[in-house]
């Protein structure tokens, strides 16, 4: 099974919005509207400035999507990669789509001096997904996430 990765494009909106309304509703049990994601995943098509999504695909169908936001760390001086919106569909999990990802974007690191790191979150209940990271090299150790979010329209 060849796993390729490649930059999402406008015309795979809906594809990404099917993928985070079904994320939402299995690790939260959270319906989200669709219009709102819909024009959610269009908004960073266009302004290139507030990320970049990733489709994972086999034989040419998309199974997975990943977005890439940009956080910038003064302690640094270079821009953190954070990983969100992951979504990879049920039946290629456990099967290196996240692997691939995840080495994609952290080659895409190693070569941008501009790139100081890779950060994600991770719902703390979610433990497949934490064992995952920690097996991709990443750690939990530094920092809780806090957050206070208005609810969705």
């Amino acid at each position: 099974m060849k796993i390729e990765i490649i930059e999402a494009s406008i015309q795979d909106t809906e594809i990404i919005a099917d993928f985070q309304i079904k994320m939402a509703w299995e690790t939260e049990s959270y319906h989200l509207n669709k219009e709102t994601v819909l024009k959610g995943v269009d908004a960073i098509f266009k302004n290139k400035d507030l990320g970049q999504y990733y489709i994972a695909q086999i034989e040419g169908k998309a199974v997975a999507s990943l977005l890439i936001t940009y956080e910038w760390s003064d302690w640094r001086n270079s821009r953190i990669n954070w990983i969100q919106s992951v979504y990879v569909e049920s039946s290629f999990r456990r099967k290196g789509v996240f692997s691939k990802f995840y080495n994609y974007i952290k080659a895409q690191a190693i070569q941008n001096k501009q790139i100081g790191g890779i950060r994600l979150y991770v719902d703390k209940t979610n433990i497949p997904a934490q064992k995952t990271y920690t097996n991709m090299g990443m750690n939990g150790n530094h920092y809780q996430l806090f957050e206070w979010m208005k609810e969705s329209n």
